[in-house]
């Protein structure tokens, strides 16, 4: 099976034949970041699939929040542009729990915390720890956060 990277740039030659603009562009936007990213500590270092896709997933959180702006500020055009290439880097991560399925893993791991005597404020660092390794890139861990909190109320 061809990595991520191997991924992306195969579907970057086949967006320019196509000669479709965004996709092209986002790609070509996502590979460099997956190149600087590679390059960006003391030694030029192989990313693997994992690395490469929390690359990914900042990317798609810089476009929802940019876009978020945008609509914020009544530039539609801009807005839509950053959710198209929002929509491009979506098809490479992983599918996003639903809110019940996530609900359900931290209701289990505030009930585990609470067998072990945590509760309240003092068990939200362990039930995050938990819930995240469990959900692994299926959510956002602001999202993840706030639900815990919720539950532990």
């Amino acid at each position: 099976m061809a990595s991520l990277l191997e991924r992306l740039q195969a579907d970057l030659a086949s967006a320019m034949k196509a000669g479709l603009d965004t996709e092209k562009s986002t790609l070509r936007m996502a590979i460099a970041a997956v190149k600087n990213a590679a390059v960006a500590g003391d030694a030029v270092v192989t990313l693997t699939d994992e690395q490469v896709l929390a690359v990914l997933q900042a990317e798609a959180k810089k476009r929802a929040e940019a876009a978020d702006i945008y609509k914020g500020a009544g530039r539609t055009e801009a807005e839509a542009s950053e959710r198209a290439e929002l929509v491009v880097l979506e098809r490479y991560l992983p599918a996003r729990l639903s809110d019940d399925e996530l609900a359900a893993i931290i209701a289990e791991e505030v009930a585990s915390a609470a067998a072990q005597g945590a509760t309240g404020a003092k068990a939200m660092g362990q039930v995050v720890k938990a819930v995240r390794a469990k959900v692994g890139s299926g959510a956002d861990g602001a999202a993840i956060a706030a639900l815990v909190k919720q539950a532990l109320g």
